[in-house]
This record gives C-alpha cells, sequence and structure tokens, in this order.
C-alpha cells in the first residue's frame, strides 16, 4: 500500500513546517549572520552604484538607511575619492553656521565623482552594526567550543556606556553651540588635560584618526560585544530548546508513523 496514505496532506504539510522550523532553530545564529551581513553590506553598495552610474540603485539606498542615521557628509566614509573621510572645509558646500541648516546640507550631500560617494551610513553606525556581526561571528566560533554564559547586567552597562557618553555629549554640543563650535569638535578641555602632547589634528574635527573618530568606532565596537554577549546566550538557548522540542515531537510522529505502515502492510500479507 503507498504509504503516503499515511498521513493526510494537513498533516503532512505540518510535517514539513516542523522540519523547516527545526533547521532554523537549529542554525539561527548562521542564517542571521548572512541576513545581517547584508544588510551592513548595503550601505557599502551605495557608494559603488553611484560610481557605477547607476543612481536610482545608490539613490534607493541612501533612503532605505536614512532613517537609521543622520548620514552626515563629515561623519561619513567616503570611497573612489582621495580621502576615506573628509572635513566640513573639503567638502563642496557653503554652510551657513546654522545648526538646523548645515546639518540637512550634509545630510543631503551624497558626493561627486571628484571626492567620491559616502557610505550610507555614517563612521558610528558601521562600527556599531558591525561591531554586532563581529561578535555575532565570534559568538558562532566560540560557542562551537564551549557552552557560552550571558554576561552580567554589570558588564552590558559598562560596555554600553561608552556609547552613551559619547552620544550624549555630542548631541550636547552639537545642539548647544553648533556642529563646528560646540565642546566635542574642539574637544579644548581634552587638549588641556593631555598638555597638547597630540597633534592638533587629533583633538579638533571628526576626520579618521581624530578622538571623535576613535571615540564612535569603540564605542560602536564595544555596543556590539554588549548586545551579543548579555542576549545571544539566551536566544540561542531558547532556539536550541526549541529545536530539541521539535525533534521530540518529530521523532514521536516517525514512531507513530512507522507502527501505521506496519498494521496497514498486514492484510497485505496475509
Amino acid at each position: 500500500m503507498d504509504t503516503s496514505t499515511v498521513l493526510p496532506p494537513n498533516a503532512q504539510r505540518r510535517l514539513r513546517t516542523a522540519y523547516f522550523t527545526r533547521n532554523v532553530t537549529r542554525h539561527w545564529l548562521l542564517i542571521f549572520l548572512v541576513v545581517y551581513g547584508l544588510f551592513n553590506l548595503l550601505p557599502f553598495l551605495a557608494p559603488v552604484f553611484m560610481q557605477a552610474g547607476w543612481t536610482w540603485a545608490g539613490n534607493a539606498i541612501y533612503g532605505v538607511y536614512s532613517p537609521l542615521c543622520h548620514q552626515m557628509a563629515q561623519r561619513s566614509f567616503f570611497l573612489f575619492g582621495s580621502k576615506l573621510m573628509y572635513s566640513p572645509e573639503q567638502l563642496p558646500l557653503q554652510l551657513t553656521g546654522d545648526s538646523g541648516t548645515d546639518m540637512l546640507l550634509l545630510r543631503q550631500f551624497r558626493g561627486d565623482a571628484i571626492i567620491g560617494w559616502k557610505v550610507a551610513w555614517s563612521d558610528r553606525m558601521v562600527a556599531m552594526y558591525g561591531g554586532v556581526w563581529l561578535a555575532g561571528a565570534a559568538y558562532l566560533l566560540l560557542s562551537r567550543l564551549r557552552s557560552m554564559k550571558p554576561m552580567s547586567l554589570w558588564t552590558l552597562g559598562l560596555l554600553l556606556l561608552p556609547m552613551v557618553l559619547d552620544g550624549g555629549t555630542h548631541m550636547i554640543s552639537d545642539t548647544g553651540d553648533g556642529l563646528f563650535g560646540g565642546f566635542r569638535y574642539h574637544n579644548k578641555w581634552l587638549a588641556t588635560m593631555t598638555g597638547h602632547a597630540l597633534p592638533a589634528s587629533f583633538y579638533v574635527g571628526d576626520a579618521l584618526g581624530s578622538f571623535n573618530s576613535w571615540m564612535r568606532l569603540i564605542s560602536g565596537l564595544l555596543f556590539g560585544i554588549g548586545i551579543v554577549g548579555f542576549a545571544f546566550p539566551y536566544i540561542d538557548r531558547f532556539n536550541q530548546e526549541s529545536a530539541q522540542t521539535l525533534t521530540d515531537k518529530l521523532d514521536r510522529l516517525a514512531e507513530t508513523q512507522r507502527r501505521l505502515q506496519a498494521e496497514l502492510k498486514r492484510p497485505s500479507d496475509r
């Protein structure tokens, strides 16, 4: 007798869904890294498309990622130009000194054929979202070697604190004294603390290698480590338990199906 008649069509569909769900829960982290990796890659494709002349595709990516980031040009990486980052004076913009107007101008400027095209989100977002991906990849490797326990709330708080302090002081500085006049733009307080021991380019502005740039990159990476170290062990435990529960149910169903098949074959053997 045809064994396909053992389970009705609805039950067969549920069975296939259960197998699919179990595979997803078993390999959730690998799936996350692939999907989230594509999410992190797209902002870098925007300047590639603009350079290739596919402006519709590049502008679409800028538009999609715009709600996630301010995309101000002086705090963004540029591709296909002479520099990876530019100071406001090096950008072909007529800034007004008004924070709101200048922020809009810097946000709307996406680059050109001379200085290159900016990545679709700022250096902080690159570090923050990229940090989650890198920490996730490290978690995948380490979890195969040993059981991973979630970090404590205190450790999470310490890893998130640099982002809170850096982002908060930038916001206060930008809204109080403007984008290029606040205490986080000139960082005179830091120059005084360090006795002006470092080059002026380290203290002033947001260019790559400056204090502001380093703080955004480091705080973003620490953010990623904190989120993964705290949340992923819980997510992993939940998914592995769910996968085991589905495995147990599928094993019981398989055993039931074998018994039914054996019973259906008995009359034909007589």
